[in-house]
């Protein structure tokens, strides 16, 4: 038995969620990949997975080998990369993931501006608001905004960003502008679902924290959405200052509240911190750091032009 490709074809099995997915992936007959894990499951003396024909779990013994065989199939690989001269020259594939809007805006151009400086390196870059596990996922580094929460991750500040409430001149004209949290009661609310609840926004931080109950007429789940709908005089928006820079910038939106405003988010980049750490990674986190950085501290959102009198 190859174990080694045995654990590989379990590791598979579990992350396509049914045997015919794994072989369809693997491009392996369905019997053979079956046999294979029936000759794994004998060789270990214990099942490793539940089957029925309309799901498949992991036993209590199934999702513990299932862990290890992810670390080491993840050594073998890194035994592998070594060996063919990754640790010695910038080369392979880099998994990146970042925030929407923030990696269109800041992650893409840095990301374009490194492949065109090491040629032998390849990213792929996920998209996704939602949080990534790195180890899980096959991650070798995330862009976070937010606080970290404790864990093995090593993690390489690279700026912060506001959280801005903000609307439309003619929402502001027509309504009034509200000079303190609690005048939110009186008003119109847009609400990001990402970035906050929809009946109430928090102001302040630690003990100083206040709830402050709001009326969202609209809830999206996404930034776009949500700016386009504020742009329109739908109501009062609580969106990452990035995030509305160029209406910001046009003036399409104003900020209001600015003397309420929490603390900044931090950002980070945060990866692994795997030993050796690959050549390919680190190339990446000392380009890409001090560019995002910058990128943080250059596009802050500005106020609106002033208009004529």
């Amino acid at each position: 038995m190859n174990h080694l490709e045995s654990m590989a074809i379990l590791v598979a099995v579990v992350d396509a969620g049914s045997l015919s997915a794994a072989a369809r992936e693997l491009d392996m007959p369905l019997a053979t990949l079956s046999r294979k894990v029936n000759a794994l499951e004998a060789h270990l003396k214990t099942r490793l997975l539940l089957r029925t024909t309309r799901q498949l779990s992991l036993t209590e013994a199934g999702v513990s080998y299932v862990a290890a065989c992810r670390r080491i199939l993840e050594e073998v690989g890194e035994a592998e990369r070594a060996a063919m001269g990754e640790y010695v020259q910038p080369r392979g594939e880099l998994t990146i993931t970042a925030p929407v809007v923030f990696g269109r805006l800041h992650v893409v151009p840095v990301v374009a501006e490194f492949l065109a400086q090491y040629p032998e390196i390849d990213i792929d870059l996920m998209l996704t608001d939602r949080v990534v596990h790195l180890m899980d996922e096959h991650v070798d580094a995330a862009l976070r905004i937010g606080e970290l929460p404790d864990s093995n991750l090593m993690a390489l500040g690279v700026g912060t960003v506001r959280r801005v409430i903000c609307a439309s001149p003619a929402y502001l004209e027509t309504h009034g502008v509200p000079t303190k949290p609690r005048d939110l009661a009186a008003h119109q609310c847009i609400s990001f679902e990402v970035l906050e609840s929809k009946r109430a926004w928090v102001f302040g931080t630690g003990k100083a924290e206040v709830s402050v109950a709001v009326h969202s007429r609209l809830s999206v789940n996404t930034a776009e959405g949500a700016i386009d709908a504020a742009i329109l005089g739908v109501g009062l928006i609580r969106i990452l200052s990035y995030q509305a820079a160029a209406a910001l910038r046009d003036g399409s939106l104003r900020v209001v509240l600015e003397d309420f405003e929490s603390a900044p988010l931090p950002i980070h980049l945060v990866h692994k911190g795997q030993a050796p750490l690959p050549l390919k990674l680190r190339a990446f986190l000392d380009f890409a750091a001090p560019r995002l950085r910058a990128r943080a501290e250059r596009h802050r959102p500005l106020p609106p032009p002033a208009r004529a009198g």
